[in-house]
């Protein structure tokens, strides 16, 4: 006979587990800080500054949230004056892109500042080279599960 794995002894566990707890602590931290962005719009807004001129499709996507809460997301940040949203031409088609104002990109560097020293806490009980290795292995799993996966955003 043989032993059967349950799921909470399983790497999918550990990994939902892990995730969750890091939601909890970012909004914690975020609350705590007073800054007047959540985690996720936080998380946007970085995207957003990485790619700039990114539709809100491309976004939803890799933020993993579907297109009305990204909206959500868009809505606040900008009425909050940290993204701009512009008509642009893709495949022939007007399509709203967005860019970080200068506002924007003064929260994210404000938010980077206060978070970086917690953040710094957490991962001094890891060296760099485990950091690096575990963000390779994630890499790798999460790339595994989305060739099986239909990630519908």
């Amino acid at each position: 006979m043989t032993k059967r794995t349950h799921y909470i002894d399983s790497i999918y566990y550990d990994l939902e587990l892990t995730a969750n707890v890091m939601k909890v602590m970012g909004a914690q931290l975020f609350e705590r800080l007073g800054t007047d962005i959540t985690p996720m719009e936080h998380a946007a807004l970085d995207t957003i500054f990485c790619n700039t001129g990114i539709c809100q499709r491309d976004l939803a996507k890799l933020i993993l949230k579907d297109r009305a809460n990204t909206g959500r997301i868009l809505d606040s940040l900008e009425e909050k004056g940290y993204i701009t949203r512009f008509i642009d031409m893709k495949n022939n088609r007007l399509v709203k892109k967005m860019g970080v104002t200068e506002k924007g990109h003064q929260k994210l560097e404000e938010v980077h500042d206060k978070i970086e020293v917690y953040l710094k806490t957490i991962r001094s009980q890891c060296s760099d080279e485990e950091i690096e290795q575990l963000q390779v292995s994630l890499r790798k799993f999460r790339e595994n599960i989305l060739a099986t996966v239909n990630m519908n955003i």
